[in-house]
């Protein structure tokens, strides 16, 4: 499961080759490699080998202080994640770049962004969606969970925006107790400070969010571009053009404004926990 230093990492060697002028090809023949082990490492598809990365810089002439730097990254990148305890759960790259935002924007036309969701609104979600043994589905609600300290993480916290379409209030998911906790949950984290929250309102009609949930991760470092995840039926992607990326910044914004504002979403998840 990629990291955003397993990424950067992958990136700044594959720079590095190109600035030597040298073809993939011709870099698995230096260091009598398979061909396809440089392309793996380049795209992040492996973890990287202290050893493996000692014999490309040295092959690129790569000298201090840049040679420590990225030594020092591949050591990080080869950390284990708290998610690693959930590996048979958790799939893919997704929960490992997650961790490391600084950023997150959630659009959630269908259910409750998962850091926000409670355990009992969780384990109805993933009891209906993933029909499972008690067992795994148990493991599954406490992997869900296990994401949830994220924003409250110590130092920086990273800031969450989420907008969830009005239906996500009002599906009966659990039954009315257990959604009536959600939304009261919903509302205590939008008093967080770096917690935003929008409702998109029945009224505002046809969106630019109708194809579906995505969501955006932002990362302070210039060399970490915003990270586009799409999750459906059929698989997940990571659209990564800059089109596709500039597209999608678009759409969140689009969205934004079609939503109701912070304060009005806070008092309608009020009245409907009222309800």
């Amino acid at each position: 499961m990629a990291t955003v230093r397993h990424r950067r990492l992958a990136r700044e060697l594959r720079i590095l080759r190109e600035r030597c002028g040298l073809r993939s090809e011709a870099v698995a023949l230096e260091l009598g490699w398979d061909r396809s082990k440089v392309s793996r490492l380049e795209t992040a598809r492996v973890k990287p080998k202290l050893a493996d990365i000692t014999e490309l810089l040295d092959l690129y002439g790569v000298t201090s202080p840049e040679r420590d730097a990225l030594i020092q990254l591949a050591k990080d990148a080869r950390q284990r994640g708290w998610w690693r305890a959930f590996g048979d759960v958790f799939e893919g790259t997704y929960i490992g770049l997650e961790s490391e935002a600084d950023s997150i924007r959630s659009w959630q036309p269908q259910v409750v962004p998962g850091l926000l969701q409670t355990e009992d609104y969780a384990r109805a979600i993933l009891t209906a969606a993933c029909p499972d043994t008690l067992e795994r589905t148990e493991q599954r609600v406490r992997a869900r969970m296990a994401r949830k300290p994220l924003l409250n993480r110590p130092g920086r916290p990273p800031s969450f925006h989420a907008i969830v379409d009005e239906a996500v209030l009002r599906h009966m998911v659990g039954g009315r107790d257990v959604l009536r906790a959600q939304l009261s949950e919903l509302w205590a984290a939008s008093q967080r400070p770096n917690i935003t929250l929008q409702v998109m309102p029945f009224e505002a009609g046809a969106h630019p969010g109708v194809d579906g949930a995505f969501v955006i991760l932002g990362y302070l470092e210039d060399l970490d571009p915003d990270v586009v995840y799409v999750e459906g039926q059929a698989g997940s992607v990571f659209p990564e053009s800059t089109e596709e990326v500039t597209r999608f910044r678009l759409i969140w914004e689009r969205l934004v404004d079609a939503a109701l504002s912070p304060a009005d979403s806070a008092a309608l998840l009020v009245e409907l926990t009222r309800e």
